[in-house]
């Protein structure tokens, strides 16, 4: 399936920190496994994607993943026409990335991990969890094995000597206890992403291990409430030295998320990090 966009980028998305199971195959090709699927992704030209799947699992999976029903180009070009000259290098530099509508327990999960972890720590951290309690599947265009994120029961019934033993540390107890709150229905994910992002963070930060970054990214990333705007390590350092903490994220009001994804990415760049 070949997708058009000027504003789909596959290594511009895979290195923006909101997924952790989309990796390289070559410097044009990128693997991703996303709700129990396996497929590849090759950035054929600027504004050309290759998708290895079928038009029925692109309408009803790939499309609303990617978001390509939302007009990234219209939030560039209000970025390119502001006075702010850090947001008009960094939106033009970051333009191909996209909000991903990602599974909302993966996400939970996969952040709760990410704490004071780097990105490639995280996603090994995440391959180990998906190979011990995740399903092993064959993709049968690739040939490839995969291993599915594993569900909310069989995380809740993980014991924490064997999560410790994936080297989780400490996230082990959070993981269990996110996982159990899911399972029995005390956190609603799918009902959190239809209410507003306030009453999501308020909601995730009910659980044990999640605080207020924490809590952003979930909202943003797994729930698409793109008004959220995480703040980490990166982000202090673009509000500290480039805005004297005087940044308002309010100004780009239902759309902050995409502002700071340009904004992780560019201060990532320029510190030449892009992992």
């Amino acid at each position: 399936m070949r997708i058009r966009n000027k504003n789909f980028d596959i290594k511009q998305i895979a290195e923006s920190g909101q997924c952790f199971r989309m990796d390289p195959i070559s410097e044009n090709k990128h693997s991703l496994i996303a709700f129990d699927r396996y497929i590849e992704l090759e950035q054929v030209e600027e504004d050309l994607i290759d998708i290895s799947c079928s038009k029925t699992d692109y309408e009803f999976i790939w499309k609303d993943y990617f978001d390509l029903d939302f007009d990234y180009g219209s939030i560039v070009g209000k970025l390119n026409s502001d006075s702010d000259e850090f947001l008009k290098a960094a939106s033009s530099f970051g333009r191909g990335i996209r909000i991903l509508r990602q599974d909302p327990f993966e996400t939970l999960i996969s952040f709760i991990i990410s704490q004071n972890k780097n990105i490639p720590s995280i996603k090994v951290c995440i391959e180990r969890i998906c190979e011990t309690y995740g399903n092993r599947m064959k993709d049968n265009k690739s040939g490839r094995d995969y291993y599915t994120f594993p569900t909310p029961i069989v995380l809740a019934e993980a014991k924490k000597e064997d999560l410790r033993a994936l080297k989780l540390g400490y996230r082990d107890e959070y993981i269990i206890g996110a996982a159990r709150a899911v399972a029995v229905g005390d956190i609603d994910l799918n009902a959190l992403k239809i209410c507003s992002h306030d009453e999501a963070v308020k909601a995730l930060k009910s659980i044990k291990g999640i605080g207020d970054k924490v809590a952003n990214c979930i909202s943003l990333f797994g729930l698409h409430h793109i008004e959220a705007f995480p703040i980490d390590v990166w982000m202090k350092r673009v509000l500290s030295e480039y805005y004297q903490d005087k940044f308002d994220p309010e100004k780009y009001s239902g759309y902050a998320g995409i502002v700071q994804q340009y904004m992780f990415y560019y201060i990532r760049h320029i510190h030449g990090v892009s992992n």
